[in-house]
This record gives C-alpha cells, sequence and structure tokens, in this order.
C-alpha cells in the first residue's frame, strides 16, 4: 500500500499544473514537480540537492514561503520574485506528526502571463485616452446610453468605451469606486455587450448575505441537506449564473472561508452542492466590484493574494460624481422622468435649483442624487421643484437653510468674466471661511453641512483654511 501511495503521489506531483515543493522541516528539498525549473530556472535535479535557504543566498527566489511555515508552523503565502523574473505566488502548508513538524508541501502559481495581460491592458487603455483627447473625447456615438442614462463626461464616456472593448472576452473585470457610483449599472451594460447577452445576469451583494448562509446561497444545496433546508433543493448563485454573467458586489466583503471556494471554483469551473456528492460544470463570466482598497485588505490578510490577482485581470476604476459634474443634469432628468411616470405626475425643476444641485459634493453619488430627487419631488406642494422643497424633509437641510438666512441673507456677488464654477467656488469658501470660527472640528462642520468628513478635509485644503481660523493658512 505504501508503495502505491508513493506512486500516487509522484503522479500528482508530475502532472499538476502548479509548481510543488516538498521540503523537510530543515529545509531540504525532497522533490519538486517538473515545471518549476522554467520559473526557478534550475533544473529538477539541481532543485532536489538544494535547500530553501541556500535558494534564498543564490537569489533563485524571495522570500521562501516554505522558511515562512518553518518560523512559524502555520500556513503561509508569499508574492515571490525568482531569479528568472518571474513573479509567483507562493502557499505553503506544514505536515505535522506527533506534534512535530516533518514535512512543508508548497506549490506556487506563476503571474508572469496574468501580469502580460494586464500590461497590455494599460497600454490599450492609455491609447484609448490618447484617442479620446484628440478626438475631443468622442469616441462612440454621441449618445451612449447605460441603463437609459446619458453619459456627457469625458472620463465616463473613457470607461464607457473600455467596457466595450473588453466586454467580447471572458476577462475577469475589477471595478472600483465609492459606493453609489454606478458599478452595477456598467456591470450590467459589460453583460449587455458580451457574447453572453442571452444569458443570465446574476448580481450579488456580498455584504449582504450573513457568513452563516453564504456557502448555501452560493453553492446550492441538496433536499435534506441541513435543518430548513427546502424540500427539493436549491441552486445556488454560481450554478444559476452558467452561461452568462456573475456580478459579486462588495467583493472585499467575502468571508476568507468563501474566498478559498470561489478561488477553486474559478480554477476547476465546478462547483458542489452542499450535501451532495456530484460535481457540476459551471461557465460565467465573473465581474465583482468595491468601494474599499483590495490591495489594503490583502496587506491585512483579510483577502487572499491569489484571489487577488486571479480577479484583478481588467482593474475599472469608476471616478466619483464631485470629479464628473457633467453627469449630474443627466442623472436628475433621468430621475425625474422616473419619478413622474411612477406617481402619474408631471412635476418640474424651478431653474434655481441647478445652482445647488451642481454645486454639492454628492458623497453618495447617485444613489445620493436620486435620494434627494425623491425628497425633493415628495416634498413639492406644487408642480414646481424648488430648493426649499428639500429642507421640509431633512432636518439637516433645515439647519443649513437655516445658517444660510441669518448670516448670508445677501447673494453671491458675480464678477463680470467670472465662470459659474468660479462663482460657485467663491461662496464656497465664503460658508466655509465663516463656519471654521464656530465648529470645534471637520466632524462638527460635516455634520453642520451635511456632507461627509472627508469631503469637509478637501474643501479645507483646497481654500488653505483650517478649523479656527477664517483666514488662508499662510
Amino acid at each position: 500500500m505504501e508503495d502505491i501511495d508513493s506512486a500516487v503521489l509522484k503522479t500528482i506531483i508530475d502532472t499538476a499544473h502548479d509548481h510543488f515543493f516538498i521540503v523537510e522541516a530543515s529545509g531540504r528539498i525532497l522533490d519538486v514537480s517538473p515545471g518549476s525549473a522554467a520559473v526557478y530556472g534550475l533544473s529538477r535535479e539541481e532543485l532536489c540537492t538544494s535547500t530553501v535557504q541556500e535558494l534564498v543566498e543564490r537569489g533563485v527566489l524571495s522570500p521562501s514561503v516554505s522558511m515562512e511555515v518553518m518560523r512559524t508552523g502555520q500556513p503561509a503565502q508569499v508574492l515571490q520574485h525568482t531569479e528568472t523574473g518571474r513573479r509567483v505566488i507562493a502557499e505553503a502548508h506544514p505536515v505535522f506528526v506527533d506534534g512535530k513538524l516533518v514535512r512543508i508541501v508548497s506549490r506556487s502559481m506563476d503571474l508572469t502571463d496574468l501580469q502580460l495581460l494586464q500590461d497590455e491592458y494599460k497600454l490599450l487603455q492609455r491609447r484609448f485616452s490618447e484617442h479620446l483627447k484628440h478626438n475631443g473625447g468622442i469616441a462612440l456615438e454621441d449618445d451612449l446610453a447605460l441603463d437609459d442614462l446619458t453619459i456627457r463626461s469625458s472620463v465616463m464616456r473613457e470607461v464607457a468605451l473600455l467596457i466595450k472593448r473588453v466586454a467580447p472576452s471572458d476577462a475577469t473585470v475589477l471595478m472600483l469606486g465609492e459606493s453609489g457610483v454606478g458599478k452595477t449599472a456598467f456591470a450590467r451594460q459589460l453583460h449587455r455587450w458580451s457574447t453572453r447577452h442571452a444569458g443570465p445576469f446574476i448580481d450579488v451583494n456580498c455584504a449582504a448575505i450573513p457568513e452563516s448562509l453564504f456557502e448555501s446561497e452560493m453553492f446550492g444545496y441538496q433536499p435534506g441537506a441541513f435543518s430548513g433546508a427546502a424540500r427539493q433543493g436549491k441552486a445556488g448563485v454560481l450554478e444559476m449564473a452558467d452561461g452568462g454573467t456573475l456580478f459579486l458586489d462588495e467583493i472585499g466583503e467575502l468571508p476568507l472561508a468563501m474566498q478559498s471556494k470561489l478561488l477553486k471554483v474559478i480554477q476547476d469551473g465546478e462547483i458542489t452542492r452542499l450535501g451532495d456528492t456530484r460535481g457540476r460544470r459551471v461557465n460565467f463570466r465573473l465581474v465583482v466590484a468595491s468601494n474599499q482598497d483590495i490591495a489594503a485588505r490583502v496587506e491585512n490578510g483579510a483577502f487572499r493574494l491569489d484571489l487577488y490577482y486571479r480577479l484583478n485581470v481588467i482593474p475599472l476604476t469608476l471616478p466619483p460624481l464631485r470629479e464628473r459634474r457633467e453627469d449630474v443634469p443627466g442623472l436628475v432628468e433621468l430621475q425625474l422622468a422616473r419619478l413622474n411616470r411612477r406617481y402619474g405626475r408631471t412635476k418640474v425643476l424651478h431653474p434655481g435649483v441647478w445652482p445647488e444641485l451642481m454645486g454639492r459634493d454628492w458623497p453618495g453619488n447617485v444613489r445620493e442624487v436620486e435620494n434627494w430627487m425623491e425628497r425633493a419631488w415628495l416634498a413639492a406642494p406644487e408642480d414646481v421643484i424648488c430648493a426649499a422643497s428639500d429642507s421640509a424633509l431633512s432636518p439637516r437641510q433645515d439647519r443649513q437653510s437655516t445658517f444660510a438666512e441669518s448670516e448670508h441673507t445677501k447673494p453671491p456677488t458675480w464678477a463680470d468674466g467670472q465662470t459659474l464654477k468660479q462663482a460657485l467656488d467663491a461662496y464656497e469658501r465664503e460658508i466655509l471661511s465663516t463656519l471654521c470660527l464656530q465648529v470645534a472640528s471637520t466632524y462638527a462642520l460635516a455634520e453642520r453641512l451635511g456632507t461627509s468628513q472627508p469631503s469637509v478635509v478637501r474643501k479645507l485644503r483646497k481654500h488653505g483654511l483650517r478649523i479656527g481660523q477664517g483666514k488662508p493658512v499662510a
């Protein structure tokens, strides 16, 4: 039986796609998979007559994941740079016998090809940017519709163009951006432009599923798999997305245990329902999104490095609304049309509302615009929505209105030749300068203005102001 087990182990090592190392607790290398030679620049025989300590000293690999396991006695994962110029993800697991470390089994995955793909994508992105710049920012049809939204800003038209270019492939797309910038809408549009447009689009918010239910929701379950399971069983979202696109929003909230299982699904293309022994093939295009810094979560140990590199093939960053104010009118008009259809009325915006709409930072982005419009629409007693309508439903807006009336009764001045943006910036600075003498912190100022503290900090820096001082910082 021992000979059979040895033969099985040898077959696994010899045929593995990843690169395996079996190392003694002392660091001596016992065996490696044949493909390791191309990655680490030494033959299989040379590797098997070395120790991991020697390989580190010679610069063959840096750092050694096996040495990390020897140091801690715990599984480890590192990003290695090899002497051949390759970048690999290496992970290692300790083998204990009678409580003593006897072996370390490590495997590595070459990221070089993936990096080349990302480099090609960055080059493509740069060329598109130059093309847009030289063509006045118009590279698609004049009216580019996403979920009935007309994009007007050049930066978002560029993002849309990139999405249209990568949509026909099956490459994983990672969308980054603040909450509410429209990541779901862009994921849906990518699906519509893809070759899978006839298949399902499955939208999952990872932060909204309790960890205890995550596995059953993602993988599904068989009848009787657990207490309370549906009698007929249930397909999970991974299975439901077969033939289409799976959009995982807030991917940074995915539990570590589920990260490992998702990685296996991406690699194998197969899932197994809870309570089942039969694997099921799945074929979907994966799109993920996050408002967090995933790279920082990797450094903190909250997100797997190997999964991050699997997901970060085509990264797209959607800028916040404050950096593309040209899109605000389209969003407002779209939401107004939706509200008029929903409630069977035909309300219009008073022209005096536009300076406020265009001057806001909208920390909640598209979602905040939609909520503001709905509040204002419902609060307006007549068919004209005025600026004061919003204050009827928002206590913080009341405080802002009180401040405006009591401390800035005169309207902002408008100098000859001054643009709207310049006039709004000057008025913004005047308000901030006054309030800086009345509040004790940036948090209190944010509460007073009804915006976020980071937004307040940026504005103060922009105008050279400081809490407790109404004058520019020297």
